[in-house]
């Protein structure tokens, strides 16, 4: 997958007026299945996985005994006892071993199946309207799968995605996915790349694993408390009752010139204070945008920060989540 096709700015832009479409079958996958399928994944995973219901999704997080974060991942049911979870690609060998490796005790089959699927992620207004040309039957709603056939080639469609925008994600055979591709392109969708997928999903504060996750840091401090349901006793869980946050993950806004970058540090009242995470020019906002960790102190909406780019302190402010709304 490209940084970039035709460039970043027109590929996001098209993404929250029509249509893109990501290759993002760098994604790794890793299939659970047995009658201790649920069990096993209530074990590892943060969120309550007894409450996906049949083709359902939930987004996680995996946590490593301490509560550091290890990935953060979606799982869907495919049957009462088999499911699939998507990883990020940098993980994707680390958290299928630990995935192996907890799987003692338990009546369940662990595989990796990255092989298995290409990946390909339709978003925006019109991604439906397109893809209803090639589709077999209809679309499932947000947080909802099914299988189905798209141009002909059979396909677990998901309605997830990672850009704010509406839309689908497709789990394809590999020797399918160039056959689905030529024919959502065919209908106007514009192929997008990483730089578009990163400016799409830092708009609406979406965290992205080794900038705003990462072992040293853990989900409550991260904005994720809501992910995790410490009552089901997760890994991480016990160390995670025991936290209180001093910093927290913040969206903000520059209110002059300047781009933020992920490392810049950020200052409150002329002190050090935190270090930016995420950070890039919002092409819908045309603002310079990031996310960063900053003491609790200084996490309220309308808080003043400045950010060193390269030497020269830039103002911007803490904001509200998403730095970026439709009616904007």
């Amino acid at each position: 997958m490209p940084v970039q096709y035709e460039g970043i700015r027109q590929e996001h832009m098209a993404v929250r007026a029509n249509a893109g479409l990501f290759d993002v079958s760098h994604m790794g996958e890793i299939e659970t299945s047995g009658p201790d399928a649920e069990r096993f994944l209530q074990r590892l995973l943060s969120n309550d996985v007894s409450k996906i219901p049949l083709y359902g999704a939930q987004y996680s997080v995996l946590c490593r005994e301490d509560g550091g974060v290890l990935d953060d991942l979606f799982t869907y049911r495919l049957e009462p006892d088999r499911f699939l979870t998507v990883t990020n690609a940098a993980n994707h060998e680390r958290d299928y071993q630990w995935f192996a490796r907890h799987a003692g005790g338990f009546d369940v089959s662990v595989s990796d199946a990255a092989d298995s699927y290409s990946m390909l992620a339709l978003q925006g207004p019109q991604a439906r309207a397109m893809l209803t040309f090639h589709l077999e039957g209809e679309a499932p709603a947000r947080m909802r799968t099914t299988h189905s056939q798209v141009a002909g080639v059979d396909c677990l469609v998901c309605g997830t995605g990672y850009t704010g925008e509406d839309g689908v994600e497709l789990l394809i055979p590999p020797r399918g996915a160039t056959r689905v591709w030529d024919a959502l392109t065919g209908e106007g969708a514009t192929p997008a790349g990483l730089g578009a997928r990163d400016t799409l999903r830092l708009e609406v504060c979406f965290h992205l694993y080794g900038n705003d996750l990462s072992e040293n840091r853990n989900p409550i401090e991260a904005g994720l408390g809501w992910v995790c349901k410490l009552d089901t006793d997760f890994i991480g869980a016990e160390a995670l009752r025991a936290i209180e946050p001093a910093d927290k993950l913040v969206p903000f806004a520059f209110t002059g010139p300047g781009i933020p970058r992920q490392g810049n540090p950020i200052l409150v009242d002329g002190d050090p204070a935190g270090v930016v995470t995420s950070g890039t020019l919002s092409p819908c906002l045309e603002i310079g945008i990031g996310m960063g960790y900053v003491p609790l102190a200084a996490s309220e909406p309308g808080t003043k920060i400045e950010v060193d780019v390269r030497g020269k302190l830039r103002p911007a402010e803490v904001r509200e989540r998403p730095l970026y709304r439709k009616e904007q």
